[in-house]
């Protein structure tokens, strides 16, 4: 499938149509944990074919789990029936930690899993792209420094920073390669940590990564999608930008309006209610009021999809997430 003209097809479509982050909350419609789901081939494939069988959404996108490479590397995971794993310590402190981290083989930790769970998922889900879910470069750096400690590193010592990204792109690019050679249309980056630097450090220590990543990737039939939930997002559009991904996906904490009104016109947006205060939160009717607001400010554009801000947690209503669909559905017949 050729996916980047298949998502500019549907933003220059006369209706909108959604494509949320869904995955998770599909654990509720069968009835598994959280971890059961993260450490199975079997279950991950189910989840998003349940996903593609409850919903219209264009899109079957894998879990944005942002533990499975950090985890591949070494770093330490904690599981919860509940919740999202979570990375835990800090893997790399100094320059010779840097230098003797090692770059794992595909199929490290769990990432075999996620790669036989996206071929499983190809084989049942054909009426729609298949998406896998990655973390970004600077993102990964973040969890094998501490996601706090990499901020000072990047001042007080880049050299090992850079270090670190090297190693991190390297592996998901191989990651990548795996997924596309699995079958996948195209995958979904979570560099969520850049958005906390400014448009300078941005530049330097995650755009630089994430273009080296997207160019070794993509193609006609396997688009990247940079997903960047940051607040601080405005600032470093251009950079972002000039990444060459297929698609840009942004988060609640900025208004959409005012991306898409700095998105050049051959720049396809995606975003972004709530998915903690309304997918999770809310309820049918603000949620509903929301995706209405949004289209009314944004559905007209031919550069723009709506969809979930992040990743949908997994204990949100399914009565949100039909209404977010219903509420496109509504807005579509209005247009009409």
């Amino acid at each position: 499938m050729k996916t980047a003209k298949y998502l500019w097809e549907i933003a220059r479509g006369t209706e909108q149509r959604a494509m949320p982050v869904l995955s998770f909350p599909a654990v509720q419609k069968m009835q598994v944990t959280v971890k059961q789901l993260v450490e199975s081939s079997e279950l991950q494939a189910e989840a998003m074919e349940t996903v593609a069988k409850a919903t219209p959404s264009i899109a079957a996108v894998s879990l944005m789990d942002l533990s499975v490479e950090a985890q591949a590397f070494g770093a330490s995971v904690r599981f919860s029936d509940d919740e999202v794993p979570t990375v835990t310590g800090q893997l790399v402190s100094d320059e010779e930690e840097a230098k003797a981290l090692a770059v794992p083989s595909v199929g490290a930790g769990r990432t075999g899993v996620c790669v036989e769970a996206i071929r499983m998922a190809k084989e049942r889900i054909q009426d729609r792209p298949v998406l896998a879910g990655v973390i970004g470069p600077y993102s990964l750096a973040g969890r094998l420094m501490d996601v706090t400690e990499i901020m000072y590193l990047c001042y007080d010592e880049p050299e090992t920073v850079h270090l670190v990204l090297e190693k991190a792109a390297e592996f998901i690019i191989n990651y990548g390669l795996a997924f596309r050679e699995a079958g996948a249309d195209g995958m979904v980056m979570a560099e969520p940590l850049a958005g906390l630097l400014s448009a300078e450090m941005s530049a330097e220590f995650s755009c630089s990564y994430v273009k080296k990543i997207i160019e070794a990737l993509q193609t006609e039939d396997f688009a990247v999608i940079y997903h960047n939930c940051g607040n601080s997002v405005n600032n470093m559009l251009p950079e972002i930008f000039s990444s060459g991904a297929a698609a840009y996906h942004f988060g609640n904490a900025v208004d959409m309006r005012e991306i898409l009104d700095q998105a050049p016109a051959d720049v396809l947006c995606m975003g972004n209610i709530d998915p903690a205060g309304q997918f999770a939160s809310g309820t049918p009717e603000s949620i509903r009021e929301a995706t209405i607001s949004l289209l009314q400010a944004c559905g007209n554009e031919p550069n723009f999809i709506i969809s979930s801000g992040c990743d949908i947690p997994p204990h949100s209503k399914w009565k949100n997430i039909e209404a977010f669909f219903g509420a496109v559905e509504e807005f579509n017949h209005t247009r009409s």
